[in-house]
């Protein structure tokens, strides 16, 4: 079954330079709404074991989770009830800000699916702290935002601009990797769901430990490709990570997937590794991504959606501002 691109709004973002970024920002008027759009992703290029701590590289899609923030002068904050880590995030946000006694809204824009692997809590959350700060007239940093979330979850690497090898559980370890190369994934979503706080709960140390050596090289085959613009190592990176993986998350999509990959000449395939999503990772310069993405969706069976998007940054979009209390 063919999807429909996503919205023009999580498609068309604008986004700003990490320059614009990270200059110091006063603070906005108190009826003023601060948007920040954060992308979601198709699991990961990379995850697992990187000298016995836990560590991913995102894989970041072209399709956002928006959050508006606005503080008001009284009264506690509303926040969408379908979003409680959302409202966990935004209360450690507040008292690292030390406004735990202001008031004011949240309001999440987001189609992102949940538990397969899109990291849209990682959006929600991230977004929200990043319009939180600049709402209350600070310049969070991508690194004060990922402690603060890594205190609700484990969380995606998304939150850093570029590509990031990140310790998601307790944010120890971080490496900037850089601009994304220019690749488009070509999305399989089978439906589902996977209870990500329970799944990141499960002791897998036993078979991390097994499964050390085929990360160790898939970690250092994706550095490789991206220092190097290697794109087959990347591709062979994602895709030795994804294989490994079924010791951990048997995903009976996963075989079928590298069989499409090696027929349509695919770089490789990346996974969820907590949640059902794969991918095929294509250079659509070199390919017709049209062609294989409608090839995909007639190979697998109507229960599996497919559609592409470009692979892109990871960090905040800070959009246009506007006064008012978010509606919806």
């Amino acid at each position: 079954m063919m999807l429909p691109e996503p919205p023009a709004s999580h498609m068309s973002t604008p986004r700003v330079s990490r320059q614009a970024a990270d200059t110091a920002t006063p603070e906005p008027p108190a009826d003023e709404v601060v948007r920040v759009a954060l992308p979601g992703t198709c699991g990961e290029l990379v995850q697992g074991s990187l000298d016995g701590e836990p560590c991913l590289i995102s894989c970041p899609l072209g399709w956002y989770s928006i959050a508006a923030v606005r503080f008001q002068s009284c009264g506690g904050w509303t926040v969408p009830t379908q979003a409680p880590k959302t409202r966990a995030a935004l209360h450690t946000g507040l008292a690292y800000l030390g406004r735990t006694a202001s008031g004011g809204c949240v309001h999440l824009h987001t189609e992102l699916p949940r538990g397969r692997g899109y990291g849209s809590s990682t959006a929600d959350i991230g977004a929200t702290l990043y319009a939180l700060g600049r709402a209350a007239g600070r310049r969070l940093t991508p690194q004060e935002v990922a402690r603060l979330a890594v205190q609700v979850e484990p969380s995606d690497s998304t939150l850093f601009p570029g590509l990031a090898l990140w310790d998601h559980r307790s944010g120890h370890v971080y490496e900037d990797l850089g601009a994304p190369p220019p690749l488009t994934v070509v999305v399989l979503d089978p439906g589902g769901e996977v209870d990500t706080l329970a799944f990141n709960r499960l002791d897998h140390r036993q078979v991390l430990r097994h499964l050390a050596p085929q990360h160790r090289e898939a970690f250092s085959l994706l550095r490789e490709g991206l220092r190097y613009g290697n794109l087959e190592a990347i591709g062979t990176a994602a895709t030795l990570s994804a294989t490994a993986h079924q010791a951990i998350l048997a995903n009976p999509l996963l075989e079928p997937t590298l069989s499409l990959a090696h027929d349509v000449r695919a770089l490789g395939v990346c996974r969820a590794h907590s949640g059902t999503l794969l991918g095929l990772l294509l250079d659509p310069r070199h390919v017709d991504v049209a062609r294989i993405t409608a090839l995909a969706a007639q190979r697998f069976t109507s229960a599996v959606t497919v559609f592409n998007l470009p692979l892109v940054s990871g960090g905040p979009r800070f959009l246009t501002s506007s006064a008012g209390c978010p509606s919806g």
